[in-house]
Order: C-alpha cells, then sequence, then structure tokens
C-alpha cells in the first residue's frame, strides 16, 4: 500500500477492524519510512453494476456520483457525511442484492429520494426537484403537498 504522504510503498498494518456490518474492513497503516498513519477500507469485489441512463446510455455505476448529488442537494443543511455514507451504502446494498445486473438511474434516483426523505425533507426537495426536472412551479408544490400530507 503506497503512503499517500510520501510514496513509500512498505507500510505495516496497526489496526483492523470490520464496518458496515462486517462489508468491510478498516486498516489503520503506518509507513515504514515517514511512520505517519493512514487509514484504508478493504471490501469484497462485486461483480459490476450496470446503469441504464434514460437515454439508453449504459455506464458502470459510479458511487462517485451519488455522493455527489446527494452532498448537493444536502448542501448547507444539518446532515453529517456518515449519515449520507450510511445511506449511499444502504442504496449500493439493496442494488447489488438485486438479482438483476442492470438497473435503470430512475430506480437509483427512487432509492436515493426514499433515503433523503428520511434524513432531511429539505434536501430530498432539492433532490427530486432536479431528478423530477419540475416544469413549473404547480409541480413542486404537488411534490411538496405529498411531502406535508405524509
Amino acid at each position: 500500500m503506497k503512503c499517500p504522504f510520501c510514496g513509500y510503498e512498505e507500510s505495516k498494518v496497526i489496526d483492523s477492524r470490520p464496518t458496515d456490518e462486517g462489508e468491510r474492513i478498516r486498516r489503520r497503516r503506518e509507513c515504514l519510512k515517514c511512520t505517519k498513519r493512514f487509514t484504508t477500507y478493504e471490501m469484497i469485489e462485486s461483480l459490476p453494476i450496470v446503469v441504464i441512463k434514460k437515454d439508453g446510455s449504459r455506464e458502470t455505476f459510479d458511487r462517485q456520483k451519488l455522493i455527489t448529488g446527494m452532498l448537493r442537494a444536502c448542501e448547507k443543511r444539518p446532515v453529517s457525511i456518515e449519515m449520507l455514507d450510511r445511506a449511499i451504502s444502504d442504496i449500493e446494498t439493496v442494488i447489488q442484492n438485486s438479482l438483476d445486473r442492470e438497473v435503470s438511474s430512475d430506480k437509483i434516483g427512487e432509492l436515493v429520494m426514499e433515503k433523503l426523505k428520511g434524513i432531511d425533507e429539505v434536501a430530498y426537495v432539492r433532490f427530486a426537484s432536479v431528478y423530477r426536472q419540475f416544469k413549473d412551479i404547480n409541480t413542486f408544490m404537488d411534490e411538496l403537498n405529498k411531502l406535508l400530507s405524509k
């Protein structure tokens, strides 16, 4: 494992512990050259998931895109990174546990909105406004009324 500080390729493991219900292993490492410590995560390699976009094109599932979209929706909101990371891990688990190796971007969007609704209602409305492409104030108000009625 290459040290992120000095680039040296030798390190020793100081501590290991499971995270995410045993889905990943967190390892604390120490560089053998500069003695600085850093954290790595080890996870089971899984079959790639292909996302079918609205235009019919296909691309591999990218966790980073999910993080970026949810972070944008939660901007300036009292939502911790840990909460978002947990939600994203839950979404990934649902996708991985489905028997299909292909998933539509619509399905992913619905899963994200379901998670955001439970985390922060403002973030949910922000995400929904982009995801559902509200055309005018009436469609926006319809979504808000649905949220208020529940």
